[in-house]
């Protein structure tokens, strides 16, 4: 039976959703019980973010840059650069990976901030013939979570460069405030780079070798860059106010930055497989869990996501047309892509994988109280 929480707008498509008595979802009482009174924006909390930034400055005197922020044109990104080097006093690298997706507005953004900050970008390539391969052995392996390509090429390739030239700190984006909602693992929310998936995926539905394509897997990230390497990640916008539009605005006054219509349009292929290809042909949104964040945290009106919901952030032409791009630029006739979204949908436990393990890890660390989020 369908239902949806009175609170926010996840439901019953997320398959493990629970409801209380009073029909609020998990995800609502997890955000009130586990993550707002551990999450705090205060005064107490910008001395422990002046403490951290110091700590970064010191251990990296005398070199080219002290941290490292990968940055795609969104919101979050662009926000932390700004606070990183306006607010913090940092002096952070810029990088960029290009896997062919950008949008002509991410392109601008990224010029603008770098410009506007007088910060410097490096800016590295994706191999785009082993990037289409392995998009398209994805696209034929009929699971959701089609932005594992992309997401790999820029996580790996960001620490891969960190590392190579031994910056030790990675600012990221990531927040409570428009993200305090995760996605459930079956809408797309994949936790990690689980390389065993990447590859039996590759090797059933690719044609190329992935002579180049950068691949760090999860374990090797959270041990050997960690453990072994001392690398550490902060993220700062969980230590200072962040209003998703108040951060819009910011950006535009100052810099002409423009906002997007809705959270990942930085990404062509990313607005494509989150406003078009998984809601309709799995029925998983992942604008719910996107404004159920906004209404816990206060930013967004119920009824006002409700009304959202009802529609595509894309019309039906643009949807048409992006479906013929997207074909076309990975190689596909527009009905070899038509035969694809209407193949039989499958999942990652169809193919080798280490979600058990990731999945444990996950659980240990929301018991542990290094991870607020509902993990699932």
């Amino acid at each position: 039976m369908y239902k949806i929480c009175s609170n926010c707008v996840m439901d019953t498509t997320d398959k493990q959703i629970k409801f209380n008595e009073n029909g609020i979802c998990d995800h609502c009482q997890n955000f009130k019980i586990n993550i707002k009174p551990n999450w705090h924006t205060n005064d107490k909390s910008f001395s422990e973010l002046e403490k951290i930034a110091k700590k970064i400055k010191l251990e990296g005197a005398g070199k080219d840059f002290d941290c490292i922020i990968g940055l795609s044109g969104g919101l979050d990104s662009s926000y932390t650069a700004y606070i990183a080097k306006e607010v913090l006093g940092l002096r952070p690298l810029l990088f960029h990976v290009d896997a062919g997706w950008n949008t002509d507005q991410a392109v601008s953004n990224i010029e603008k901030l770098v410009n506007g900050l007088g910060i410097e970008l490096f800016t590295e390539v994706i191999n785009w013939k082993e990037m289409q391969d392995l998009q398209v052995a994805f696209l034929k392996s009929q699971i959701p979570d089609q932005d594992i390509p992309q997401d790999t090429a820029f996580f790996s390739a960001l620490y891969m460069f960190a590392r190579k030239n031994k910056i030790k700190y990675v600012l990221t984006g990531g927040n409570n405030s428009t993200e305090c909602c995760r996605e459930p693992v079956e809408w797309g929310g994949y936790p990690g780079i689980d390389k065993i998936l990447i590859q039996d995926i590759h090797k059933r539905f690719g044609s190329r070798e992935l002579k180049t394509f950068p691949i760090t897997d999860a374990f090797v990230y959270k041990i050997f860059y960690h453990k072994i390497l001392g690398m550490k990640v902060f993220k700062p916008l969980d230590l200072v106010p962040y209003i998703k539009e108040d951060a819009e605005n910011l950006l535009k006054e100052k810099y002409g930055w423009k906002s997007f219509q809705h959270k990942h349009h930085e990404s062509r292929f990313t607005r494509f497989y989150e406003d078009f290809w998984m809601p309709r042909k799995y029925g998983y949104e992942k604008r719910r869990a996107h404004f159920s964040s906004l209404i816990m945290t206060g930013q967004m009106k119920r009824d006002e996501a409700i009304e959202r919901l009802k529609n595509s952030e894309m019309d039906d032409k643009f949807i048409r047309s992006e479906f013929e791009f997207i074909a076309n630029k990975l190689g596909l006739s527009v009905h070899e892509l038509q035969e694809i979204f209407d193949g039989k949908n499958k999942s990652f436990h169809d193919y080798k994988n280490k979600y058990k393990i990731f999945n444990l890890g996950g659980r240990l660390l929301n018991i542990l109280g290094l991870e607020r989020r509902q993990y699932r």
